[in-house]
C-alpha cells in the first residue's frame, strides 16, 4: 500500500530525495493527538449528517482510539517514511478497518486538517505558557516579599541614579510578565477559530455541520473564509511574537542576575546547585543558567523573523512554504517553557547581599534629586534647584565626599534657606520612604503592589 495520500495523477513514483525533502513526519509527529482528536470530531459529524453510516463511524472511532493509544506508548515509531502525521494516522486507520478508513477524509483536505491541528496545538501550548508565567511571577513576588526592606541603587544608563527598594526593582519584572500573560491570553481568541470544512481552499461540497465540529473541539467560532482559513498563520506569528517579547523580558532579568553576581557588583549569590564551574580555572563559579536564557532569546527572535519572511510573499491560498511554521513554533514553545521553568527555579536559589546593596546607595550622589526637591519645598523653582544642587555635587566630588558629608555652612553658601532639616533628605532610607505614591518605591506602595499581585495570581489560578 502506498504511503502517500496522492499519486493517481502521477506516472512515476517520487524520487527518494523528493520524499525526504517533502516530508514533515520527523517534526509534526507531535501533532498526532490533535490530528486524531480532529478526525474523531469529523467522523462523528459525518455520521450525524448521514454522509457515512453510524456503523462505519463506530468502527473508525474505535480504530482511531487504538491508534491514539499506540502512539501514546511510542508505537508506530518505525513509520517515519510516511509524508506527515496526517498520512500516518489515515493509513494506520486503513490498516485497521480496510478501505472503510479512506472515508475519514471525506469533506476535508490536508490543508484545513493541518490548520486545525496547529490551532489545537497552539491553544494548548498558550495555556501551558500562561501557567508557567504564573509560576515565574510567584517566584518573583516571593523574592520581593522576602526582601521588602532592602535598599539598592536604581540605575539609568547603567549609572547609579536614585535609591530604590530591591523589592520594587524585582516587581518591575512581575509587571513585564503580567503583560506577557495578558498578551498570550488575548491571543487565544484569535487561535480559537475552527477551520475544518474549508477543505483545500474553496470549502466542501458536502453538507458539513461545521458548528458541531467547532463545539465538540471547544472552538469559539468557525472561520468565515475558506481561502483565509487554510492560509492563515497569523495565530502562529502571534505566538512567536509573544514568545519573543517574553524571552526579551527573561533575558533582561538574566542580564541583571549575571551582572549582579559578578565580583564587580557583588549584589547577589546564586547557589552552587544552580551554577557551574570551569574546566580549567578551579576558582570559577559561572552563572550559566541566566546566560543560556539570555542566549536562547535569539532563537525566539529568529523563529519569528523566519516565519514572517516565509509568509510575506505567499499568494493565496495554501503553499507548501507554510510547512516551515511547525519547527519554528515547536522550537519557540519548547524554549519558552523551559526558560520559564528554569527562571522560576533559579529565583528560589538567589541570595541578596543586603549590606552591599545598601552601601551602594550611599555612594554616587543618589540623593541629589531629593535635595533639589527639598529646595523646591523652600519655594525655589525646580530648574533653579537643579542648578544649585549640580554645583553642590561638583563641590562634593572635588572633596571626594558625598552630599551628606557637606557641612551646613557649605550648603548655605549656595542657598541661605537650607537648614539642618536638609540632612533628613540626604538619607537614602528616608528618601525611599517619601515615595509612597501608587507605583512608587516607598515601602507601603511596594507592599501594596506585592499584595495586589498575590491576589491577582490567586484569582487567575481559580
Amino acid at each position: 500500500m502506498t504511503k502517500n495520500v496522492w499519486g493517481g495523477r502521477f506516472s512515476q513514483e517520487p524520487d527518494a530525495l523528493v520524499n525526504l525533502f517533502n516530508a514533515s513526519i520527523s517534526f509534526d509527529r507531535q501533532l498526532y493527538a490533535y490530528d486524531i482528536e480532529g478526525s474523531v470530531a469529523h467522523c462523528r459529524m459525518l455520521a450525524k449528517q448521514g454522509i457515512i453510516s453510524d456503523e462505519d463511524a463506530s468502527s473508525m472511532l474505535v480504530a482511531l482510539g487504538e491508534i491514539k493509544r499506540e502512539l501514546d506508548h511510542g508505537g508506530l515509531s518505525e513509520n517515519d517514511d510516511y509524508e506527515d502525521i496526517h498520512t500516518l494516522v489515515e493509513k494506520s486507520l486503513v490498516e485497521k478497518v480496510g478501505s472503510l478508513g479512506e472515508k475519514i477524509h471525506t469533506g476535508r483536505s490536508r490543508n484545513d486538517q493541518v490548520a486545525l491541528d496547529t490551532r489545537l496545538y497552539v491553544r494548548d501550548v498558550v495555556q501551558e505558557v500562561m501557567t508557567s508565567i504564573q509560576a515565574c511571577q510567584k517566584a518573583i513576588v516571593s523574592l520581593a516579599e522576602s526582601n521588602l526592606t532592602v535598599l539598592m541603587p536604581g540605575y539609568t544608563h547603567l549609572q547609579r541614579a536614585q535609591p530604590v527598594l530591591l523589592s520594587h526593582h524585582l516587581m518591575a519584572y512581575y509587571e513585564m510578565l503580567k503583560r506577557d500573560y495578558v498578551r498570550f491570553e488575548e491571543s487565544l481568541s484569535r487561535v480559537n477559530v475552527m477551520p475544518l470544512g474549508s477543505a483545500a481552499l474553496a470549502g466542501a461540497t458536502f453538507d458539513l455541520d461545521r458548528e458541531m465540529v467547532a463545539n465538540e473541539l471547544g472552538f469559539d467560532r468557525i472561520s468565515r473564509n475558506s481561502m483565509d482559513a487554510v492560509s492563515d498563520r497569523d495565530f502562529v506569528l502571534d505566538f512567536l511574537y509573544n514568545a519573543s517579547v517574553l524571552m526579551m523580558h527573561l533575558s533582561r532579568l538574566s542580564e541583571e542576575l549575571v551582572l549582579w553576581s559578578s565580583q564587580e557588583f557583588g549584589f547577589l549569590v546564586i547557589s552552587d546547585a544552580f551554577s557551574t564551574g570551569s574546566s580549567i580555572m578551579p576558582q570559577k563559579k559561572n552563572p550559566d543558567l541566566p546566560e543560556l536564557i539570555r542566549g536562547k532569546t535569539g532563537r525566539a527572535y529568529g523563529n519569528l523573523m523566519g516565519l514572517l519572511t516565509t509568509m510575506k510573499g505567499l499568494p493565496l491560498a495554501y503553499n507548501k512554504d507554510m510547512q516551515e511554521d511547525k519547527e519554528a513554533l515547536f522550537d519557540s514553545a519548547q524554549t519558552v517553557l523551559m526558560c520559564l521553568r528554569v527562571m522560576g527555579s533559579l529565583l528560589g536559589e538567589v541570595s541578596f547581599r543586603s549590606d552591599t546593596l545598601k552601601a551602594a546607595t550611599e555612594k554616587g550622589y543618589l540623593v541629589a534629586t531629593d535635595l533639589a526637591d527639598y529646595l523646591v519645598g523652600k519655594g525655589i523653582t525646580f530648574r533653579e534647584a537643579h542648578e544649585i544642587v549640580g554645583k553642590m555635587v561638583v563641590l562634593a566630588i572635588e572633596g571626594n565626599r558625598e552630599l551628606h558629608e557637606l557641612s551646613l555652612e557649605e550648603m548655605k553658601a549656595y542657598n541661605r534657606q537650607i537648614d539642618k532639616d536638609v540632612y533628613a533628605w540626604l538619607d537614602p532610607q528616608l528618601t525611599v520612604g517619601r515615595r509612597n505614591i501608587p507605583g512608587g518605591t516607598g515601602p507601603d506602595a511596594v507592599k501594596n503592589e506585592i499584595e495586589a499581585a498575590k491576589r491577582l495570581l490567586r484569582t487567575e489560578e481559580g
